[in-house]
């Protein structure tokens, strides 16, 4: 029998949160590299913490000591489970130990592993104690010296963080190189690298005057793919300067790409190291949104060098006082790169998609979370998107000002220190003269918001007067919420003029109820509310299709008019769903206006003539019906590219472009054009099929191409096969677009998908080892919505299936896909059971990882 305190999961508490009993000033790392066994000794300089007798631990995972020293002699030592402690009298020591690893087993990728013939570290969140024992935790801040010996023909670059100091040659064949990172950093933030690389340079400039070598490193036959990435890292360093007074700090910048790699990329101070996807790209393997993505992520680690890096953690629970608030400054890049609008749109739709099921799920948690088993499971929607809003809420409430003094305030109070939440709020009322008492509830309390608001008329004193109501839902843990702060841009507009009642104005909505008052309202106005999506909120208003109708066409802020379209075509679709029929005639109006409106770009048209997701029409309902919800948008997409079949024609001839180019027009033109066809074929215009593999044949990049393939895979065509088989024969020894080729067929919404992916998932060319080609396969999968939820419960147990293979391998990978399966009790009593059992024969599984143990209780209790 288990003993049931034995068997019940460790769990990290918030408000247990107490200083480190020992600091780490310094660290000396010395590995000898080899894949089957590398050597690493560690030297470190340790300072007792105040006035205690605790002795010293040090965390490990999987480590034996091979040696302990304590001031040059063996040390008397113990094992407390995977932890080294040591007894020390005193307050200052250096402590000497020696461990071996090896890298080519870890298929968890984290700590140091193999990838593609190199060796590579992943050390967030909690890596490091995987490589050599060492206090694992944000708070202990130190400076590194890191010296590694390896094969010089098999790893002719070796890389570290910092700078580097020395190099030479060693006996048999061997050479050796040395960096210093004379920044205090958290061990998370460490990295080495060594491998057959090549780079592609440059330098760049601070605005200092000083020169910093960039360099990008991958394999030599990718070089050409990184032009795009060197690029975007320049634009960053750049952007950081202007925008936010931040100055690069080091000699060298670093990027290697590795083809294994659970996160996006990683920002190890001065050596960030990437998935591939993010940083490898050319017009004939990249898509438009691949060629973003990189950018984005460049953008994203480079600006950790500051928020991350020099002012970092002070414990997990404050992740998204890195990530929250980087995301915010990689979307603010972002958007001056291209269209502020048309990225609004994308990271809403985005937040949307993620974050908003999450906050209504079983996983449901606070920005700054309580407690938690496995910090990897916090790497979510919540801390990064969401937490991106709260920032630009506080930046919202202070204005551009009063928001870069705080910002200055925060970086000059805390560089070389661990932050919290609290102390970044702090600096923003501080430097904004604004109390964020109330405001603080973001950090605490999970659920999204619900406005109510309510616009009546008073036609013949000429007054309007807006009611607003919110409510936050009970998530788990939290039953009773407290009003929060929402700050709503608001705008009425004369329904017959078109024309503005006033200037736009900032609303605080602190209490449960309020009320405005409009003056001088001559015509019955129309509401133009959260604009911008000034506040990460759901709002239902007393709108009629028609308003609707008319802010789609007429709303002067891009983001409002964009959601007007989307909300007229929710609206519709509901109302088909559970009415079981609906008048289409406002939508395909509507459309048709904003097609035919000259005034448009071609990028924003693209956005606001798409229908909402399959999903997102779920989580409006409150008994998910994936099959009806499928079949009621297809006939609505069918009759829009019917009734408007010679506009989109027009639009989609209109849409070719000659050449590629990266550009905003050039995105914006094939992003229609794609658009357009999506619904030519929608139409069932006999020569749709043709159209698509013309354009499938005929393109010069990869969005063209996949755009022309995702219609045909999503049809009945004979071609469809042949054009799958043309992709998988032109890219077959290309992993990330391989990768396009299985997601592609994964997301497919013919009937027998479930079928095609369960036969893919036995193709020569499917691992669960390569974390993007599970995500690619089992993550699209299950998150397509008819396939997923097919009324067989095949594909919960194919999933399922694939969730515990994977994790045996990777845990962090597997139990990032949890989720879908997770929110079981938004459907029909059938399918919850099916996917209730599932969870349990998961639960159930001898052996199952901490991570995954977590997040299927979690799912289960919710």
């Amino acid at each position: 029998m288990i003993d049931a305190l034995a068997a019940t999961p460790h769990v990290t508490r918030r408000e247990d949160y107490r200083e480190p009993d020992w600091l780490v000033p310094e660290i000396t790392l010395d590995f000898e590299l080899d894949p089957a066994a590398t050597r690493v000794r560690a030297t470190l300089s340790v300072t007792r913490n105040g006035n205690h007798d605790r002795p010293l631990r040090l965390d490990g995972d999987g480590l034996t000591p091979l040696s302990v020293k304590a001031d040059g002699t063996d040390a008397v030592y113990e094992m407390d489970g995977p932890a080294l402690v040591v007894a020390l009298p005193g307050d200052d020591h250096i402590i000497e130990t020696e461990v071996e690893i090896a890298p080519e087993r870890n298929t968890q990728l984290m700590g140091l592993y193999a990838s593609g013939g190199n060796l590579c570290t992943q050390c967030e969140a909690e890596g490091f104690r995987r490589i050599t024992f060492f206090p694992d935790r944000p708070d202990v801040l130190s400076k590194y010296r890191v010296k590694m010996t390896a094969d010089k023909a098999r790893f002719p670059v070796l890389l570290a963080n910092g700078d580097p100091v020395a190099q030479g040659d060693a006996a048999d064949g061997k050479h050796w190189a040395e960096w210093h990172d004379p920044f205090p950093k958290p061990c998370y933030l460490f990295a080495l690298v060594a491998g057959d690389l090549a780079a592609n340079t440059a330098t760049f400039t601070t605005l200092s005057g000083r020169a910093v070598k960039l360099g990008i490193w991958v394999r030599t036959a990718d070089l050409p793919k990184t032009d795009h990435a060197l690029h975007a890292l320049k634009l960053s360093m750049a952007w950081d300067e202007k925008v936010y007074g931040r100055e690069y700090d080091l000699d060298v910048f670093n990027i290697v790409a590795v083809d294994d790699f659970n996160f996006g990329a990683m920002e190890n101070k001065g050596l960030n190291i990437f998935n591939s996807r993010y940083i490898l790209a050319d017009p004939d393997t990249a898509t438009d949104y691949d060629y973003d993505a990189v950018a984005a992520v460049v953008a994203h680690e480079y600006f950790h060098n500051w928020s991350g890096n020099r002012v970092t953690c002070r414990d997990w629970f404050q992740l998204s006082l890195k990530e929250g608030f980087t995301v915010y400054r990689d979307q603010g890049f972002s958007a001056d790169q291209g269209s502020e609008a048309v990225k609004r749109i994308e990271d809403v739709r985005g937040l949307r998609a993620a974050q908003f099921p999450e906050d209504s799920g079983p996983l449901a948690h606070p920005v700054r979370p309580d407690e938690y088993v496995e910090i990897s499971n916090f790497y979510t929607a919540t801390i990064y998107n969401k937490g991106a809003e709260v920032i630009r809420m506080m930046a919202t409430i202070l204005g551009p000002q009063k928001f870069r003094a705080a910002t200055d305030l925060y970086f000059q109070r805390f560089d070389g220190t661990a932050a919290t939440c609290e102390d970044f709020v702090a600096c923003m009322e501080e430097a904004g003269g604004t109390d964020l008492t109330q405001f603080r509830r973001w950090y605490s309390q999970a659920g999204t918001p619900r406005v109510t608001a309510t616009l009546e008329h008073e036609a013949g004193d000429g007054r309007a007067h807006l009611k607003l109501r919110q409510s936050v839902p009970p998530t788990p843990g939290q039953p009773d919420k407290a009003p929060m702060v929402l700050p709503l841009r608001i705008k009425l507009f004369g329904s017959q003029t078109a024309t503005p009642v006033g200037e736009e104005q900032l609303v605080l909505l602190s209490d449960g109820d309020a009320q405005l008052s409009f003056e001088g309202v001559t015509e019955r106005p129309v509401l133009s509310i959260n604009r911008g999506f000034s506040a990460p909120v759901i709002v239902d208003t007393n709108r009629s299709a028609a308003d609707l109708a008319f802010l789609s066409a007429h709303d002067d802020d891009p983001f409002a008019r964009y959601e007007a379209m989307q909300q007229l075509m929710l609206d519709t679709l509901v109302a088909a769903v559970t009415q079981g029929r609906a008048d289409h005639g406002p939508v395909i109006e509507a459309v048709a206006n904003t097609l035919a409106d000259p005034a448009l770009d071609k990028a924003f048209v693209a956005e606001a003539v798409l229908l909402p997701s399959d999903s997102f029409i779920g989580d409006q309902l409150p008994v998910v019906d994936p099959e009806a919800i499928f079949q009621k948008r297809e006939a609505l997409r069918r009759d829009l590219g019917k009734a408007l079949e010679q506009q989109w024609r027009a639009a989609y001839d209109a849409a070719k472009v000659n050449r590629f180019e990266y550009s905003p027009a050039g995105k914006g033109a094939r992003r229609l054009r794609t658009v357009s066809l999506g619904y030519i074929n929608a139409s069932g215009a006999p020569d749709g099929a043709d159209l698509a593999f013309a354009q499938f044949e005929g393109a010069d990049n990869m969005t063209d191409r996949q755009g022309g393939l995702t219609s045909l895979v999503n049809s009945a065509s004979d071609k469809r096969i042949a054009a799958l088989d043309i992709f998988y024969n032109r890219y077959a020894d290309n992993a990330l677009v391989l990768d396009k080729w299985f997601q592609t067929q994964a997301l497919a919404t013919r009937e027998d998908t479930a079928e095609a992916v369960e036969a893919l998932a036995l193709h020569r060319d499917f691992t669960l080892a390569n974390p993007n080609r599970a995500r690619a396969l089992v993550g699209a999968f299950a998150v397509n919505q008819r396939a997923f939820h097919s009324g067989d419960g095949r594909g919960y147990r194919f999933v399922a299936d694939q969730l515990i293979a994977l994790d045996k391998l990777n845990p962090q990978t597997a139990a990032k896909l949890v989720p879908p399966l997770g929110r079981w009790k938004r459907f029909d009593a059938a399918r919850a059971a099916k996917m209730r059992a599932e969870l349990e024969r998961i639960l159930a599984t001898p052996g199952l990882s901490k991570d995954m143990t977590e997040q299927v209780s979690k799912s289960l209790e919710g």
